[in-house]
């Protein structure tokens, strides 16, 4: 299992590759505190300069795909997701580090962008498990992950300090390859909206 640099777009959406150019549209997406209410980097602020360059520093040395995510009805870039923690191995990686402005959430794009990925984990990658999580405060997030048709596993307690310095709890899901026809279903039936 590699994961290597690809463009994937479908449903409205499609997932680059992060470099340089998508700077400053990414800036003008993140510009909303609720993107980084509880993100392990402070963005708050405006360091979005800072995010970026962890993150492309991390997918060079870690073999993360850290993509853009670009709405095709207006070009907008309206945020980011990645694949992280691949172990070819046990055939398992994580979908994560995924944020959204304010003109994106509560729209498709995340079930879109989930669908690309999770398709891409498991009729490319080959992948028996994907895994995503999130802070166990954060609602919203909790929702939308269990929406997509994900399994809560657990909570993994004092798990991360955030960039405001509050020591999380991660709320862990998964997807598993027997059950991805059901939620691959689900996510077709919620972006045919």
């Amino acid at each position: 299992m590699t994961v290597a640099p690809v463009t994937l777009e479908g449903h409205g959406v499609r997932l680059e590759p992060i470099e340089e150019r998508h700077r400053e549209g990414l800036r003008a997406a993140a510009d909303d505190p609720a993107v980084w209410e509880f993100t392990p980097v402070d963005g708050r602020g405006g360091p979005l300069r800072a995010w970026l360059d962890v993150w492309l520093d991390r997918a060079i040395a870690s073999g993360d795909l850290v993509l853009a995510v670009r709405r095709l009805e207006d070009d907008a870039l309206v945020g980011s997701t990645r694949f992280l923690n691949v172990e070819p191995a046990h055939r398992r990686l994580e979908i994560g580090g995924t944020w959204y402005g304010a003109d994106a959430r509560g729209t498709t794009v995340n079930a879109a962008c989930k669908l690309i990925l999770l398709t891409q984990a498991f009729e490319v990658l080959d992948a028996l498990r994907v895994e995503l999580k999130c802070d166990a405060r954060n609602v919203r997030s909790r929702r939308a992950i269990a929406r997509l048709g994900a399994t809560e596993e657990g909570v993994l307690r004092r798990h991360m300090i955030l960039g405001d310095g509050w020591v999380r709890d991660t709320v862990y899901f998964s997807v598993l390859e027997d059950e991805w026809p059901r939620v691959r279903a689900g996510l077709e039936a919620r972006v045919r909206r």
